[in-house]
């Protein structure tokens, strides 16, 4: 019945930018962490960033000072603004709403920085 629905990939030259965005279908209740993982080829799923309820943001180092993750709860939406991209940020992007239940993931979205 929940879906999370993502989009704003595609493909930027290294400097580069993109947004993504991540909008919950149907309502999630009880959502206390917002993220962002990412899986390049061949390697394992790695977080990105985390926007939690109340608290800190996280952000994984190798993103900090590029990447701001952010959330607009009135939309069930999650963002992720990416700046200064570089060819390893390529990868497929998927974003998670962690409730006390269980976790929901977007169906990923392809992210390529490349010249």
């Amino acid at each position: 019945q929940v879906q999370l629905v993502e989009s704003g990939g595609g493909l930027v030259q290294p400097g580069g930018s993109l947004r993504l965005s991540c909008a919950a279908s149907g309502t999630i209740f009880s959502i206390n962490v917002l993220g962002w993982y990412r899986q390049a080829p061949g390697k394992q799923r790695e977080l990105v960033a985390t926007a939690p309820s109340i608290g800190r943001i996280n952000y994984a180092d190798s993103v900090k000072g590029r990447f701001t993750i952010s959330r607009d709860n009135a939309k069930n939406t999650v963002y992720l603004q990416m700046n200064s991209l570089k060819p390893e940020d390529t990868a497929v992007y998927y974003c998670k709403f962690s409730s006390d239940f269980r976790d929901y993931w977007g169906q990923g979205t392809q992210v390529t920085v490349s010249s």
